[in-house]
Formats: structure tokens, sequence, C-alpha cells
């Protein structure tokens, strides 16, 4: 196959999902954005049904592709709408808005009656979000104007540091407070993942989280034993002995004995060089020392967290951008 090939455990996402849940000790809210994570949205999120209480999308069209699922739990969308025909489509299949600024509660508030949203609160990460003192008048704004809040919440921008989660926390709680008078039955939700394995105290209503799922935990965390639920296969697709001075595109290093070529390369999603491969890779190919039979489906990037870090990035990155383009089969 010249496709990369993900085989993805369901089972493993799910018991990933339970001790988060478990650790957290509230209702989860599944962060399927992205294609989750590049392990695809819609089974996953069927696989997580029985686990968690509501699902977190990054789009509208996220959200509609979950639905037509057949997913029924709530679907909040992390990014505001950003014009009418979102609002429409949105409140046409049940999803939940964010409201992060006076215009996007505006946008919203021209669609029809009765939409849901949770207001983002801007606790010191500075993406999105309403600033604490500003929460109040966009309550009452939005129980004016006829939208249900059903919850609140912001994102910790460094959650290993503690001086930075207290910061954010009595913002968050401020706030939370201030949304309760308005929306008493609201849920409030600060912690990701990394929030959530910094303790308890964070924890509010619910709590987001998204890496942990998938088998990844947040720099600077260690104490749950998840598991990689996917592995990445690319097919052999010449082998032989090396001739003249190159491995891949760079002079070889060493002399090597032999070579193979595996079907993948930065085209889909790789970095150019790391890895177990030899040289810098080419768009659609790279070079590994060794022998291998022509078409063998051969595991490649083992410790995705280590093959991130010597990037400067993170799983997440790495995740998405292999998986995107990978024909995935589930296990």
């Amino acid at each position: 196959m010249q496709q990369i090939v993900a085989k993805i455990s369901l089972q493993t996402i799910v018991r990933n999902a339970q001790l988060v849940q478990q650790r957290a000790g509230v209702p989860l809210i599944a962060v399927v954005k992205d294609d989750a994570y590049g392990h695809g949205a819609e089974r996953v999120a069927c696989a997580l049904s029985s686990v968690s209480a509501m699902f977190a999308v990054s789009t509208v069209r996220e959200g509609i592709a979950l639905r037509v699922a057949g997913v029924e739990k709530e679907i909040l969308v992390l990014t505001p709408p950003l014009c009418a025909e979102e609002v429409l489509l949105g409140g046409a299949h049940g999803l939940t808005f964010t409201l992060t600024s006076p215009a996007s509660l505006r946008l919203v508030a021209a669609g029809e009656g009765g939409l849901r949203a949770h207001i983002a609160v801007n606790t010191g990460m500075n993406r999105y979000g309403f600033r604490p003192a500003a929460v109040g008048r966009a309550c009452r704004e939005a129980k004016e104007r006829g939208i249900e809040v059903t919850g609140a919440y912001s994102h910790f921008y460094a959650p290993e540091s503690e001086e930075a989660r207290e910061a954010q926390y009595a913002a968050f709680a401020a706030a939370a407070e201030r949304v309760g008078r308005y929306f008493p039955a609201a849920a409030f939700h600060l912690s990701a993942t990394g929030g959530i394995l910094a303790g308890k105290r964070y924890n509010f209503s619910a709590v987001r989280s998204g890496i942990a799922l998938y088998g990844y935990l947040p720099q600077g965390f260690s104490d749950l034993p998840v598991r990689p639920a996917a592995k990445l296969y690319a097919t052999v697709s010449h082998r032989g002995k090396p001739f003249g001075g190159g491995a891949g595109y760079m002079a070889a290093e060493r002399e090597y004995s032999s070579l193979y070529t595996l079907r993948a390369g930065y085209g889909d999603g790789l970095f150019r060089t790391g890895g177990d491969f030899v040289g810098k890779l080419c768009m659609d190919a790279c070079v590994r020392e060794g022998d291998a039979p022509f078409g063998r489906r051969m595991r490649i990037l083992r410790d995705i967290f280590a093959y991130a870090a010597a990037h400067g990035t993170t799983p997440y990155e790495v995740l998405v951008h292999v998986l995107r383009g990978a024909e995935k089969y589930y296990v």
C-alpha cells in the first residue's frame, strides 16, 4: 500500500478516557477536534459515548460531522462562529457555540432564538474570551437576547506552573461566580489534560481532555498511565546495496552495508530529519538502514514524544500532521 497506514485501537482510547475521568472525578468533555488529533473524530466519538458527557470540536463543520455520524450528546464548538451561515448550520444541528467577544455574541444573538452557548473567559492565555470584568455584562446581554448559556470555560497557558495556574484559577473562579448569577445551571470547566493532572482543585464541574485520550501527556506531567492509541506503518518500496555517496537528500555520514526505502516522506507530515531514518527525507520517501523485503509494512515513529521533542514541538503537532493522510484501520 502506498499510503501510510495507521492502526488505531479504540479500546485504548476508551481506557485512556476512563483513566482521565477517574482522575478528574467530574464529567469529562472529550476533545475530538481536528479529526480527534488525526485518529478519526467520528469513530472516536462513537467509541467514547459511554465515557464522555460531552464533546468539543474546533469548527461547526466538525460538529456537524459528528451529528451525521450519530453522536447525540452535547457538542461544544470551541472556535466562535465567524459568519451568519455558521450560526444557522450550527443551530440547525443542535451545536453549542462559544461566545468569545461582543462581536461573536451579537452574531449568535442574530440567529434563531434558544441557541446554546458557553462563554469563554480570557484568564491570561489571550487567545479567546471575555476579560473577567466583562463577563457579567456579557451574561446580561446573552440573557436579554435569548441565548441559553449552559457553561463557561477558560484554558491554562502553562499548566505546569503553579504560579500561573493559581492566577488563572482565581480569575476564572471570579468569572464563574458572575456567570452563575445569571445562569445557575451552567457548567464550568477550566482544566484540560494538564490542569486535570495538576490537581482536583482546578476541575470545577467538568474537565476537557484531548491529548491524554490518544496516549500522551503535556510537558511536565507523567503520572497517568495512558497508552498511545495509534501505530504508524509505511511500506518498503525499494531495497538494495548503496551506490555512490548519498543517503536521501544529503551525503551519507558513513558507509552502509544495505539500505531500504519506505514510502513515506515530509509530504506525509514527517519532518525532513530525525526519526529512525538515514539522511534527510524526500517528499514521498525515506531511507532506513538495514534490509527488509519489498512490500512489507514497517513500523515508523515508535516514540512520537521523543520525535516531537527533538524538533521542538509536541506530539499534538506530529499526530495531526502524520495521521491526516494515513489510511486508518481500527482494531
